[in-house]
């Protein structure tokens, strides 16, 4: 099972992800037993591969996913660290898919937030292929989020509708990411969780939001979830480099670009 590690990003700062509020997110500080300025995003990045074992690597451009500017130096500096990046920037369309690519991105995420209709996500699939794109179910309170757009889009259905809809396009992944839970220790959503493995079972199945520890990751394993995005609880220590080698042990680990 993967346990990637979380970067928020914002105005070239990392920054601690707590319920959705990106207003108030403040610069990520260092983990106990680890020194750097707190924001450091390529101090963090190392802590997570070299202290914690993590392998992969998830970059939320904050910035471009709210319409700004792309941080793409720094995006592309992480990325060169050698870990496959799952970046997410508000990708919409093949051409800025492809600029992910271009930016050294292993996998593409394409959020339900910031996509304009199911036919811009098949759309890239075919330009950039499948493999290389996740589809990031963007939830509040179990409930799905899309962006609002001149055409009113607003996606049928509820979250397994959509997870359903995505593995049709051809993503090799769906993320379910709840942002209510993310940075809260509630835990996550396991019975939706499960449910969205049933709606797409051939997809890499990964959890983010409210992970709090190994037992999280074993009941994931469990409901046959391959992965879990997770930040907070590398921060606080309630997830240790033994906890991470433990879950890599656990489920299967999908391939995937990078490896």
């Amino acid at each position: 099972m993967l346990v990637i590690g979380v970067l928020d990003l914002v105005d070239g700062r990392a920054v601690h992800a707590r319920g959705g509020r990106r207003e108030a997110y403040a610069p990520v500080r260092a983990p106990v037993g680890a020194r750097f300025a707190p924001g450091d995003a390529l101090a963090l990045a190392r802590t997570y591969t070299n202290r914690f074992g993590v392998t992969d690597l998830y970059a939320a451009d904050l910035d471009a996913i709210l319409g700004r500017a792309w941080q793409a130096p720094l995006v592309g500096a992480v990325a060169a660290l050698g870990a496959p990046l799952w970046l997410d920037a508000g990708v919409s369309s093949p051409a800025a898919a492809g600029r992910a690519l271009d930016l050294g991105a292993a996998h593409v995420v394409v959020g339900l937030e910031t996509l304009p209709s199911y036919d811009a996500l098949d759309e890239i699939c075919l330009e950039v292929g499948g493999n290389r794109v996740a589809f990031s179910l963007d939830l509040r309170g179990g409930q799905p989020i899309a962006r609002s757009n001149a055409a009113g889009w607003q996606p049928a259905g509820g979250a397994c509708d959509a997870a359903a809809r995505a593995a049709r396009a051809g993503v090799a992944a769906v993320i379910v990411l709840d942002l209510d839970r993310v940075g809260a220790a509630a835990g996550p959503d396991l019975a939706l969780i499960g449910r969205v493995r049933e709606a797409a079972p051939g997809v890499t199945l990964l959890a983010g939001g409210g992970v709090g520890g190994s037992d999280d990751l074993a009941r994931l394993a469990d409901l046959g979830c391959d992965g879990a995005l997770v930040a907070t609880a590398l921060l606080d220590g309630r997830l240790d480099a033994a906890g991470v080698a433990a879950a890599r042990l656990t489920g299967r680990s999908p391939e995937g670009p990078g490896r």
